[in-house]
Formats: C-alpha cells, structure tokens, sequence
C-alpha cells in the first residue's frame, strides 16, 4: 500500500470521528453512521475498490480499511451511548408524570356482564345464603322426565308441537324433546340422592313462542325442597326473604293465589306488591309454587306418606326485565353491544348479599 492511500485512509478517519463528535443528537448520529457505513457510505466503497487491486496489494488494503471499519463502528457505539444518556437525563429533568390522576381502565373494564348473567349470579347467591345447591342438567331431555314423571297427562296442551320443541322419533317411538323447563333436573336429583334435598336448577329452556315478551329459548330458575318436615308456611317465608333480598328492599307485600300445575298440589302463582321495582299501587306476577304432587313423589321412588316437600319456578328472564327495567325480552338476546354497554354491568360488580346485589 502506497504512501497516498495510507494517507487518506488517515484523513477519512479523522473527518468520521470529527463528525462523530460534533453530531448534536441521535439522529445526526445516524446520518454520520449512514455516510460511513452504510451501502453506499465512504467506507464501504473503499471495500468495493479491492476488486480492481492486485493480489498483495489488496490483502494490505483490505486489512486497514477493515481496521478502519471497526474503529469506526466502536467510535459510533461509544457516542451513541453518551448520547441516549444525555437524552434520558434530559426527559426526566423536564417530564413530570400526575400521579394524581385516575387509572385509565384497561380493556377488562371495558367489558360487560349480560344483565341475565348477573341476575343468575343474584340468585345463586341468594338461595346459597339459604342452604339451596345448585344443580344441572341436559338441555335433550327425554319425554319421560319432561312430562311423564312431573305428572303431565298425555293429553296436557303443553305436549302438543305447538308449544314444545320434538326431536326425530327413535326406532323405538319414543322422542327426545328441548326442556321445556328445569323441572327435569328436580327428576333426575331425586332419582340419584336420598332426602333431605335442597337445590335449585337454573338453566335455559325451550318452548315455540316468539313476541314481546316471550322467546323460544329463555332462562328459567326453579327450586325443590324434600324432606319429612317442610310445610307450606315455609314455602311462604323462602319466596318473601329471596323478594326482598332480589329486589333489595325491606318489605315487599306478596299475594299468593290458587292455580293449578300438575306437578304441585295445591299450586300458588305468586305476585309481589310493584313499590319493589318503584311502581306502587300495582300488582306483577313473578313466579309460580306449591307443595310437591305425591305422585312426582311416587314416581322418582319417594314414599309419600312420609316424604312431602315445595317446588317453585320463575323467569331468570322476566325477574332481570322487572328489576333492571328492560322494555324488551327480545333485546336480551340480540347480541347489539350498544345495548349492552348500556344495560350491562361491570365484570368486577359481583353480587354479593353483604356489599349489595347490584350495588
């Protein structure tokens, strides 16, 4: 390597470790690491002369200029070190961060629990608090526990397709059907455990009706209690302590009147004075009750003449319409998130009977 190209590699590494030096910040950094080194930097087109060089001399120029190239490189590192110091201490000398300010909610606030989600979770957390269990069953129910052991004639109308959902016949006749209610579940409990027994069954349910305020599927929650004992004054004080712990308030007047179901005898409808929801002078009807039919007893096995117990049922639905005053059963399940955002609530608000339901 001859005495002029020695020369020039010299003045090309004092004019890059200048520019390095004087480059006020990281970006005029990376214009002087660019004209260096990048694909058509000063540097890198030394590295692409070599090819017109002859053998020796190209060996010894190849070396210095990758000498040059590192000490370069490590002169950019070193400088730019300094100046990402420098930068940080000047952010933190002059940003402030308000710790007075709130917390932005993150996307887990912004999420919403459907108002029949948490009606279900009111009422598991109300019958907990009175000793009930929670029990499940299939949506597929089989005629037999849909209708046959609750002591539905076949003649009943609600076994007609007009009201109920049938699946294809087996080859052996008989038809699986969509629950109509929970009531199946009562079946199955007391088919698989001895008194005394305490749960109730929330779950959804099917039946062919489609307007305001009814749809083909919807949530119906219903309890049973079977022992030696049980009496209708009970039934009474269970149905008044769960109004006035659903709808939080201290008093509530209830009006129990004669019906009919098949499965119950005698059988109550149940309405609940509407000063619970801010309506006084008004009637609503919530649920329906009675003693448990001896022959549902006898059905599942139960002798009774010594087993006797109550039954009821109600709308997860129309109780979550009631209290939260939705205007349309049919919004529940039309999946407009606008509605949601406006009727839900928020995924930390879990009902709790000491912090409040819906507080």
């Amino acid at each position: 390597m001859d005495a002029a190209t020695d020369v020039d590699l010299k003045g090309l590494e004092e004019d890059l470790r200048r520019a390095i030096v004087d480059a006020p910040n990281l970006a005029a950094l990376d214009e002087v690491r660019v004209t260096a080194l990048g694909k058509k930097g000063r540097i890198s087109g030394l590295m692409r002369s070599l090819g017109a060089m002859a053998p020796d001399e190209r060996k010894s120029f190849g070396q210095a200029v990758n000498g040059l190239k590192q000490r370069v490189g490590e002169a950019l590192e070193v400088r730019k070190a300094g100046l990402t110091a420098a930068a940080l201490a000047e952010r933190l000398a002059f940003e402030q961060a308000d710790i007075t300010l709130p917390v932005r909610p993150g996307p887990i606030a912004g999420g919403r629990i459907h108002p029949v989600s948490q009606v279900w979770d009111e009422l598991t957390e109300i019958f907990a608090d009175m000793g009930f269990s929670v029990a499940e069953g299939p949506d597929i129910e089989t005629d037999d526990n849909n209708f046959n052991k609750l002591n539905i004639p076949p003649e009943h109308p609600a076994r007609q397709e007009m009201d109920t959902f049938y699946l294809k016949p087996k080859p052996d006749g008989s038809r699986m059907v969509l629950r109509t209610h929970t009531s199946p579940v009562q079946i199955r409990t007391m088919e698989a455990e001895d008194p005394p027994i305490r749960i109730i069954a929330p779950g959804r349910v099917y039946r062919s009706d489609w307007d305001q305020t009814h749809t083909p599927m919807f949530h119906q929650v219903e309890g049973l209690v079977i022992d030696t004992e049980t009496h209708l004054g009970h039934l009474k004080w269970c149905l008044e302590e769960f109004c006035k712990a659903f709808f939080e308030v201290d008093e509530v007047r209830m009006r129990f009147r004669a019906s009919h179901f098949p499965f119950t005898e005698p059988s109550m409808e149940v309405d609940i004075g509407a000063e619970a929801i801010g309506k006084p002078g008004e009637w609503l009807e919530i649920l329906g009750c009675g003693m448990v039919h001896p022959k549902v007893l006898a059905n599942v096995g139960y002798d009774p003449a010594r087993y006797q117990g109550f039954a009821f049922g109600m709308g997860i639905d129309r109780i979550a319409m009631l209290k939260y005053a939705l205007p349309d059963c049919r919004d529940l399940f039309a999946s407009d998130l606008r509605w949601l955002r406006h009727y839900g609530f928020a995924v930390l608000d879990v009902p709790t009977l000491a912090g409040g339901l819906s507080s």
